[in-house]
């Protein structure tokens, strides 16, 4: 007896409805950003040419990297959003809500701890630097051995993530329009090689904030048609409050628990302020901009942004469930994975509008390029100034500078390019990333807090404690995949239902069965804890351990310690006499890190301070004339 019901595989051939129009939106945003790189690139060229003779050294390096510390606030702001919500983040959001209700929306309270932190510790050390890689810092307060580790944990963390931005947004191109997973991912990260190549930061931010505005635009279209499609707002606040989605903050005290309003904060409040205090990709945006002032206007606009943005996707994932709530897309088979609810949403709530739906794809696409783009411009800034110039013998060029940076764009494209091609067959590439991310960014973090908070710690105590943030956190993270793989941690699901559902389709086996936890009570470890803690351990872990063993073994000279490594309200109490007056004098580091950084930092002083921490490494060159 035949069924006059279509199968799942017709519905989501249905879907599919990726038109000429679409296409043409989605060609058409990538050609802006083809334009945008072509047009920097050239007017930088135009500038080179006219002041060939005169430029000053290192300005190729300045421009490319940092816009000559001239770029403006907006811009500035957005691509910082953009820096930091890729793709997967925008996916993510959304099925992470669908899958597991409202908990994790509390973010909000972290990113205003990341606000905070930023503020008053990070942003006015690298201010008051002037530095370009991040990584400057660490070997300004420690030694070379603390940069290079530093240096290494960022460039492999990066390379092993960059595919994975390509990759998923990739999927959601596959889900709405078939078009071969390799052959879209391919063809964008080419668009993006070419005009981060060409163009360098400005091509970089502008883009951004082309890309932003095409993301924004795409999730309001899907939040305003997506809920008059469903009935209202009142619709969607019945059905996910009866399914338990909306839920008010679990204070819970256990911290194995998944997620309570303790891990969102503490945890994810160090992850974010790792992202975005001592991440390259974060850093090199900030240290664009001319002032401190214009820095803490760009943090404020970044935070109430990221905020709103977070929000708009953790609705959209309370809207996949209104919409698809008596007929489960996962189940079904519809989605074929759990990052392309967000796009079978799309298709079936704009996909009868011609464009709407490449309007959206080029939105996530946007994303990751920002990503992507971004990505590899901090590369080619910590290769220049973290491997090249701390080993050369001789200054490095503008010729060579020029010619370092571009290459390096070029080769880790390329690197990532093919890691892309290989990523779906080679499925552990995917968790080696999201394992390496916390095992490095808790260490690291550690370091920048000793550095900037505890003057007294020297660099082989940091070092130590590094090392063993480094040893926790592998040991941590690794154990607590293996217990996932395992099914000794099970992570619970909100419900779903298939009863309404208009289509045949096949149930999954093992569907609507009691085996969902174990059959014994597992005994907790340290490995249980929730995931988002495993960047403040980290930290905590390297603090602990390297200012314990500073108190104990060596303690950092403090007349030998610049009081710029150090934050504001540390300063005024290691260092009384260095609060800023109004004589204005240079200091340069000894000969080798002279060779290293190639320039001056400007500072202020009172000349009773100046002499009273002269130091056997510095030299004070006075030019306001006035005499000591």
């Amino acid at each position: 007896m035949s069924s006059s019901k279509l199968t799942v595989a017709e519905v989501s051939e249905s879907l599919q409805r990726f038109g000429i129009a679409d296409y043409i939106v989605f060609v058409a945003s990538l050609l802006i950003c083809i334009v945008i790189g072509v047009y920097f690139g050239w007017k930088d060229w135009r500038v080179q040419r006219k002041r060939k003779q005169n430029v000053r050294r290192g300005s190729e390096a300045l421009n490319y990297l940092i816009g000559g510390r001239k770029m403006k606030i907006f811009p500035v702001a957005m691509s910082l959003i953009a820096s930091f919500i890729s793709g997967i983040a925008v996916m993510g959001a959304s099925t992470e809500t669908y899958l597991h209700g409202t908990q994790f929306c509390y973010i909000f309270t972290g990113i205003m701890l990341m606000a905070f932190c930023m503020n008053f510790i990070f942003l006015p050390v690298y201010q008051g630097l002037e530095i370009t890689s991040a990584y400057a810092y660490l070997q300004l307060r420690f030694d070379r051995r603390i940069r290079l580790l530093g240096s290494g944990l960022f460039t492999v963390a990066t390379l092993l993530h960059l595919p994975i931005v390509i990759y998923v947004p990739a999927l959601a191109f596959n889900q709405v329009s078939g078009v071969n997973v390799h052959i879209v991912s391919t063809t964008v990260c080419m668009v993006c090689i070419f005009y981060t190549l060409v163009g360098g930061i400005k091509a970089v931010v502008w883009t951004d904030v082309i890309q932003m505005f095409i993301m924004i635009g795409a999730l309001i279209l899907i939040v305003i048609k997506g809920t008059a499609d469903i009935g209202g707002l009142g619709v969607l606040i019945e059905r996910n409050l009866a399914s338990g989605r909306i839920e008010p903050p679990n204070f819970s005290l256990d911290p194995t628990e998944r997620h309570t309003i303790w891990s969102i904060f503490i945890g994810g409040g160090s992850f974010w302020v790792a992202k975005n205090s001592i991440h390259q990709m974060m850093i090199q945006r900030y240290l664009a901009l001319p002032n401190f002032r214009d820095a803490q206007k760009a943090l404020i606009c970044f935070t109430v942004g990221m905020i709103l943005l977070l929000m708009t996707c953790f609705y959209n994932g309370l809207l996949i469930y209104a919409t698809f709530y008596d007929c489960d897309p996962l189940t079904t088979g519809l989605a074929k994975a759990k990052d392309q609810l967000l796009p079978v949403l799309l298709m079936k709530v704009l996909g009868n509008y011609p464009g709407l739906a490449g309007l959206f794809i080029s939105g996530i696409f946007s994303a990751s390029l920002s990503s992507l783009s971004t990505g590899l411009n901090s590369l080619s800034a910590i290769v220049l100034e973290d491997f090249v110039k701390p080993f050369a013998k001789n200054s490095v060029s503008e010729r060579s500078t020029r010619y370092i940076m571009r290459g390096t764009v070029l080769a880790f494209g390329i690197v990532a390019v093919v890691l892309v091609l290989v990523v779906e067959k080679l499925g552990t590439v995917l968790q080696l990333s999201m394992s390496l991310v916390p095992i490095s960014l808790g260490p690291l973090l550690g370091l920048f807090l000793l550095g900037m908070l505890l003057p007294w710690v020297d660099a082989t105590s940091a070092f130590g404690g590094a090392l063993c943030g480094l040893c926790t956190m592998s040991y941590i993270v690794i154990r607590a995949q293996i217990a996932v793989a395992a099914k000794e941690i099970l992570i619970p699901a909100k419900p779903v239902s298939v009863e309404g559902c208009e289509y045949e389709f096949v149930l999954p086996p093992g569907y609507n069965t009691s085996t969902t936890l174990p059959t014994q009570p597992v005994e907790k470890s340290i490995h249980h804890v929730s995931y988002l803690f495993y960047t403040f351990i980290g930290a905590v872990t390297t603090v602990l351990v390297g200012s314990i063993t500073a108190a104990i073994l060596r303690r950092q000279q403090l007349n030998k310690l610049d009081p710029l490594l150090v934050a504001p309200f540390v300063r005024k109490i290691y260092f009384p006499e260095s609060i800023p007056r109004t004589i204005v004098t240079t200091h340069t580091f000894n000969k080798e890190d002279t060779e290293l950084y190639g320039k001056v930092f400007h500072r202020y002083c009172t000349p009773r301070f100046c002499s009273a921490y002269p130091g056997s490494h510095n030299r004070i060159t006075r030019e306001s004339g006035v005499e000591w």
